[in-house]
């Protein structure tokens, strides 16, 4: 049953949804494999994170902002010296870059980039699912999914079962929930909310937990992955991390941006921990709306940028590298003069990456997910066969 739905009840920081219940046991000896997406909302600064080594332009116009014991990962970028979990994945070849990327949006509205990242549009609120819903669709994951949080993110949608609420207690929920439910949506029966009501009712995965996250977000993250790793378990994961939108104080290697980025470091620490040796079945990547301006403000933070960088991670990696057509950072090279530019479209990342988790052909995809637009097939660069 698929169902139009609102945000009735208030967001927490962070969330939490899971994907791709009740699939019947593998019958075939193919391993499960795992999807996890963290969305990284507020525009993650690729820069900071992943900092070119030794550029001179970089080092002029972020003198406050430079990270003087980053971690050097190769010759030319080094890791922002508190994602220590993704170091420890990247020295067992479990870890990635893909570097200067961004979705085809070229404007700063965290609004419309947001719901670009997720659609894999080309208009903001054209496209009504999310491009990760439609290969759930065309890999015929439709096994009911429990979202954790309202509303389901719009990533998620396109798969015909995404139930949307979260049951705190193994039970149907009480008469003012269900009015609630009744008045939001109108357009459906009471029997048809019963019987979505009925389906979240049979679902084991929680049991009295409240699983509202903050920056304590460990207990939630083990949970995802002792769910992923079950056989019959769901086959995706997406979280969501907020706070990267750092106008002022910044800072360098102990500022609000950092604060972000170790959210998300732990909840690769977690998975890591939960999944055991079903990490090298499982996949992680990042989604950001855009990245951050190359100079600095006067705030001591960034604005609102172009491109950006995704973090990958997990047992289906082909190696740890920093992938990138690299543009440069003199101001002949930055995009509208301030910005660094996007030299790979990301939803050649995301067709890649579903390609290599769903096992689809990656034309296909690009063809029925992003309506054939012109996406590189960097499967065998970046993933196992």
């Amino acid at each position: 049953m698929k169902i139009s739905r609102r945000n009735f009840l208030k967001s927490s920081a962070t969330a939490l949804f899971l994907a791709g219940f009740n699939l019947p046991v593998l019958a075939n000896t193919k391993p499960k494999k795992n999807l996890v997406v963290i969305m990284l909302k507020g525009a993650m600064d690729s820069l900071y994170a992943v900092p070119v080594i030794g550029d001179k332009d970089l080092e002029e116009r972020r003198q406050d902002l430079i990270l003087d014991n980053a971690v050097k990962l190769d010759t030319d970028f080094a890791l922002h010296p508190k994602l220590n979990s993704f170091y420890k994945s990247w020295q067992s070849n479990q870890a990635s870059i893909v570097h200067a990327t961004n979705i085809p949006y070229s404007k700063r509205s965290h609004f419309d980039g947001q719901n670009l990242m997720q659609s894999g549009g080309h208009i903001p609120y054209a496209v009504k699912t999310g491009w990760l819903g439609r290969g759930m669709n065309l890999a015929k994951l439709n096994g009911d999914g429990l979202a954790l949080q309202l509303p389901m993110p719009l990533l998620l949608r396109g798969t015909s079962n995404n139930n949307n609420f979260f049951p705190a207690k193994k039970k149907l929920p009480n008469k003012e929930i269900l009015e609630i439910l009744k008045s939001h949506y109108k357009e459906h029966s009471e029997k048809d909310l019963e019987e979505m009501m009925n389906i979240i009712s049979q679902r084991s995965m929680m049991t009295g937990e409240t699983m509202s996250m903050s920056r304590d977000n460990n207990s939630l993250a083990f949970k995802a992955g002792s769910e992923l790793k079950k056989v019959n378990g769901p086959r995706v994961a997406v979280f969501q991390v907020n706070g990267f939108d750092t106008h002022a104080a910044q800072s360098g290697v102990d500022g609000s941006h950092t604060d972000s980025l170790i959210e998300m470091d732990n909840i690769f620490n977690k998975l890591n921990e939960s999944l055991g040796k079903e990490m090298k079945n499982t996949l992680i990547l990042t989604l950001t709306e855009f990245g951050r301006t190359v100079t600095q403000n006067s705030g001591l933070g960034t604005d609102h940028g172009y491109a950006s960088a995704i973090f990958l991670g997990g047992g289906l990696l082909k190696k740890s590298q920093v992938y990138s057509d690299w543009p440069g950072l003199k101001t002949k090279d930055l995009f509208q003069g301030r910005d660094l530019n996007s030299t790979i479209d990301a939803r050649s990342v995301y067709a890649s990456a579903m390609s290599s988790v769903f096992d689809l052909e990656f034309e296909l995809i690009k063809k029925e997910v992003f309506w054939g637009d012109n996406l590189q097939n960097l499967t065998n660069i970046l993933f196992k066969a």
